[in-house]
Parts: structure tokens; sequence; C-alpha cells
């Protein structure tokens, strides 16, 4: 799946120091947040404008980084949104992963956060453009959007 086509947003014109495990807030909201690890950034920035013109306040959050986690932005964003939904190119067991086992862990899903984790199926994918094999995997901002709007109408039971 990965082919040099980026997807990850543009860089800088003045060159900035990364900071390991330090992630970025690319986008301010309230409701939703979507914390991108990857090249899915742009994909998430284009499902947050969506998601705004429905009326939902999105935040948008580079990761940068899987491991170290930035624990205390993931906090954050998992304790002032009503929806977090993780996105990446890995697999089960990936970032979304160990997104999910922090929230657990400390009880950031107990007061009623509902929490959505995107990433590649576990099939065999047939070569093809980047932006039809993302579409297939339903990594674009049409299914995160699709996600957001599933997940604020049901809870993981399906219980409206």
């Amino acid at each position: 799946m990965r082919g040099g086509t980026g997807g990850g947003g543009a860089l800088p014109e003045v060159r900035q120091r990364l900071e390991i495990g330090k992630g970025r807030i690319v986008r301010e909201g309230k409701t939703v947040a979507i914390l991108s690890l990857g090249t899915r950034l742009e994909e998430a920035l284009k499902a947050a404008e969506v998601l705004e013109a429905k009326g939902l306040s999105t935040t948008v959050a580079d990761l940068r980084f899987a491991k170290p986690l930035d624990v205390a932005m993931i906090r954050r964003l998992l304790t002032t949104h009503e929806v977090a939904v993780t996105i990446e190119e890995g697999a089960v067991g990936g970032f979304g992963a160990h997104v999910l086992t922090l929230a657990s862990d400390e009880g950031l899903i107990d007061g009623g956060l509902k929490l959505r984790t995107m990433r590649l199926p576990d099939t065999f994918q047939d070569q093809d453009k980047p932006e039809k094999q993302y579409a297939d995997a339903g990594l674009d901002a049409e299914h995160i959007v699709q996600t957001v709007l599933t997940t604020l109408r049901h809870n993981s039971a399906g219980v409206s």
C-alpha cells in the first residue's frame, strides 16, 4: 500500500525539529476528534470539512509517532470530545489498538466516549491506484465521515 504518493499534508516552508513522541493539533474542534497517524492526514482534514458542514465541530490531530504515544494529547482529546476516531495504514494491533488500551487502562471510555479505529483490512488488496486502494480499504474521507456519523447514531452494540 505504500508507494511514495504522500498524502500526509504539505511540508512546512521552514524546517522544524520534531520532538519524539509529540503530535500536533492541525485543526481544533469540540465534538469529534480524528487522530491520524501517517499519510491519512489529508483525508482526515477533508473529512473534518464535511463534518463541520454538518454542524460537527472537528479536531484533527497528527500524532506523528505510534511509539512513544503522545499520551497527554490523546488523553486530552479523549476526555474533551464526544467521538474519537483513529486512522492509520496499519493493521489490527497497531496505533488504534494502543489508543484503545490507553483509553481502557485509564477509564477514558467509562464516561460514554464513542471510540472507533480505522485501519487496513486483514485481506489481500489487488494492486491499483492508491486512491482506489484507500477507498476499497475504507481509509478515505468519505469513510471517515461515514464512521463518525454511524458512531453518533449507535453505540458498539448497535443500540440507538
